[in-house]
């Protein structure tokens, strides 16, 4: 049980440090969800998002925190 308590303890910092980066930098990331090859359409009362550069660079990010995170605790 203890591993898990570790992963629980770190999921629950890295949810804190997003919150308080989101509430903080907020309209510092304007830029996120428009980036270069997300989709975007909008007609005249229809609105379809699909931000997969944005989903992309996300992943490699978190990807890379996972992977760091795994060499600390190993």
């Amino acid at each position: 049980m203890q591993p898990i308590g570790k992963i629980l303890i770190i999921a629950g910092i890295l949810i804190v440090i997003a919150g308080v980066v989101i509430y903080f930098a907020g309209d510092k990331l304007f830029w996120l969800g428009r980036l270069p090859g997300d989709i975007r359409i909008e007609k005249e009362n229809v609105r379809f998002y699909f931000p997969i550069t944005t989903m992309i660079l996300v992943s490699i990010v978190l990807s890379a925190i996972i992977a760091i995170i795994k060499r600390f605790l190993q």
